[in-house]
């Protein structure tokens, strides 16, 4: 499993327009130079957070981009969801049938049920994670996550 830099610098967009809430609408230029991305890339990845529901966009000279509700309101999942999709999708198995049309393993399969348990966990921990959270800095996300109820025992 593994988050592309789509997920991880849309995140960062994210994060930079939570950073302002009550100021002016944010400009690609601003949001890209504050997060080290290419205009362009900044542009793309505001297009499908616009496009998903997660920021608003106002043209004009005083224009720009604004989150659609506050950084309490807004998780890390709904980010990923908008970015980059499920995790696990429900066409997974489907991908992976080897050489066969079906795979040997669709009836009966172990590997399913992990899958399925791995994505339900990160969703659960993605989704109570919210940009007010990430916010607050690297040592408070991992108490926060230290704690979280859905930390496994080691």
């Amino acid at each position: 499993m593994q988050l592309l830099a789509q997920e991880e610098y849309g995140l960062r967009c994210l994060l930079e327009l939570s950073r302002h809430p009550d100021e002016r609408p944010r400009t690609i230029h601003e949001i890209a130079e504050a997060e080290g991305l290419s205009a362009d890339y900044a542009a793309k990845l505001l297009r499908e957070l616009r496009r998903g529901g997660l920021v608003t966009s106002t043209r004009g000279a005083a224009g720009g981009y604004r989150l659609t509700r506050s950084a309490e309101e807004i998780t890390v999942w709904d980010a990923i969801e908008v970015l980059g999709g499920s995790l696990l999708p429900e066409s997974f198995c489907d991908c992976h049938s080897g050489q066969q049309p079906e795979c040997v393993r669709s009836g009966d399969c172990a590997l399913r049920a992990l899958w399925r348990t791995l994505d339900s966990a990160v969703r659960g921990v993605l989704g109570g994670v919210t940009l007010h959270d990430l916010q607050r800095g690297e040592a408070n996300l991992f108490n926060l996550l230290a704690h979280s109820p859905l930390r496994s025992a080691s």
